[in-house]
């Protein structure tokens, strides 16, 4: 089984596929809650408790994790974030090693997009395109929606995880051939 995450410092978009690529598990695991999780420790704390659940509930052979943004662009994340969402990366990286005895291999977004088909059209944002390819090309992924028609929290998430998860899945098949 695959293991795909998406990892950032206020919702994990998580997803297994099983050995034929069916997804069997996808959720958000969302970590924005300033009372429930006081500083990163808490929220690392809480990351790792999940992957623990998920290790004795699956039998997973592969991690994929997006690769964390490197580099600075204008109207994104700052300095803080950027190092921050590294730390996050690295932490759970390293819990994943530790728990499933699995080295997590990375993947880009948009590697992981261009491998599952999903082509984003200029001047378009890759988060609503991947969202609504995977409405009309996953039977098993729907989405629940604000009373604004914008997806609720952590759906973005969940749809990244399936691409990176689908994208692992794909690199495996090629492996084998």
């Amino acid at each position: 089984m695959i293991l795909g995450l998406d990892i950032s410092t206020s919702i994990v978009g998580v997803a297994i596929l099983d050995r034929s690529g069916e997804i069997i598990h996808n959720e958000a695991w969302d970590i924005r809650n300033k009372k429930k999780f006081p500083s990163s420790f808490k929220k690392i704390r809480f990351i790792k408790d999940k992957l623990i659940d998920l290790k004795v509930r699956y039998c997973i052979d592969k991690i994929f994790i997006e690769k964390s943004l490197q580099t600075f662009r204008s109207g994104f994340s700052s300095a803080k974030t950027l190092s921050l969402l590294s730390s996050f990366n690295g932490t759970t990286s390293w819990f994943c090693y530790d728990l499933f005895d699995i080295e997590p291999e990375y993947i880009s977004a948009s590697s992981a997009r261009k491998l599952c088909g999903i082509k984003i059209p200029k001047g378009e944002k890759a988060k609503g395109v991947v969202l609504q390819f995977l409405l009309d090309n996953e039977p098993k992924f729907t989405v629940e929606y604000t009373k604004h028609n914008n997806p609720k929290p952590g759906y973005y998430d969940m749809a990244d995880s399936i691409v990176i998860a689908r994208a692992g899945f794909r690199l495996c098949q090629k492996m084998k051939k």
